[in-house]
């Protein structure tokens, strides 16, 4: 008990302290409890300024959204390729129709042509129809004829040259085949390490069918690059997404495709693969055995 009492004897100072500190105490509690301290003017979001602001961020999101869309050029309906078709809208089915059409050595002439090869619907015929660029031989086929036929009838009879050694200036002296073409040919056999076969000319990007045709009559593959293939069913849906060219998602839909079947006695079968075009097909056949 005496040491209790020692801890509650205060000098005269320390009193004075205490209530000082009691009276501070107390005031804030006053002022807290009291007096708002919430704004007192609130934001009308109705006013003009406001208004005229929420306008302006509406105009720069729309700008920016549209800067983001993909441009359309104008571009010649027959030379679409995969890519192209997809962002112009066109689904795999209506590509394979234009592909399947153009390898019978036919081409689209007009709009209603493109319609009638493609099925497409009127609303995406609406949207890109207005881009077509239809050769010489369409737009003027009088003062064009003779152009289309030389075109047409041109054809190299000599030795042909190695693809894989073929240079930049080699390859622009086919028609068809630019200074950015000729780029592109070489980067994507650089990419392969050396072209397997003709046919993955046609795996290049931008390069027409029948340029393609033209370019083969120049140019071969004399010393092919060895593909070891890839035995479709045995394959992870990771060892087929290495072959050039094929994302893994597609990738994985070939892999469930095979296990939904066990196995697969030709490789014709994945022409049934949701989103596998018979381009595709034809490009990644040179990778897959079925044994």
């Amino acid at each position: 008990m005496t040491n209790l009492k020692s801890h509650l004897r205060f000098t005269n100072q320390q009193r004075g302290g205490i209530l000082l500190l009691l009276v501070t105490i107390l005031i804030l509690l006053c002022v807290l409890f009291f007096v708002d301290f919430s704004s007192e003017e609130k934001l009308d979001l109705n006013s003009p300024e406001v208004l005229a602001l929420q306008s302006k961020l509406d105009s720069i999101k729309a700008i920016t959204v549209e800067s983001k869309k993909p441009k359309i050029y104008p571009f010649n309906p027959n030379l679409i390729t995969d890519y192209k078709g997809y962002t112009l809208g066109l689904t795999a089915e209506e590509i394979d129709r234009l592909f399947k059409f153009r390898a019978e050595g036919k081409w689209v002439n007009s709009i209603s042509d493109f319609q009638n090869v493609t099925k497409v619907s009127d609303s995406v015929l609406a949207k890109i129809s207005p881009y077509f660029k239809f050769p010489d031989w369409v737009n003027n086929p009088k003062s064009a004829k003779n152009d289309f036929k030389d075109f047409k009838a041109q054809k190299f009879t000599g030795p042909r040259t190695d693809l894989n050694t073929a240079t930049k200036e080699q390859l622009i002296e086919i028609s068809g085949i630019g200074e950015a073409l000729s780029n592109r040919i070489i980067e994507y056999r650089n990419k392969l390490g050396g072209f397997s076969d003709d046919s993955q000319l046609y795996s290049v990007y931008g390069l027409d069918a029948t340029v393609v045709q033209k370019a083969l009559e120049r140019f071969t593959v004399k010393t092919p690059k060895p593909i070891q293939k890839i035995n479709i069913n045995k394959a992870s849906a990771s060892d087929i997404a290495t072959i050039t060219g094929l994302n893994f998602e597609l990738a994985k839909k070939i892999w469930e495709f095979r296990k939904l079947r066990d196995k697969i006695s030709s490789l014709d079968e994945l022409e049934n693969v949701d989103g596998l075009t018979a381009k595709k097909l034809a490009e990644i056949k040179l990778y897959l055995s079925t044994e």
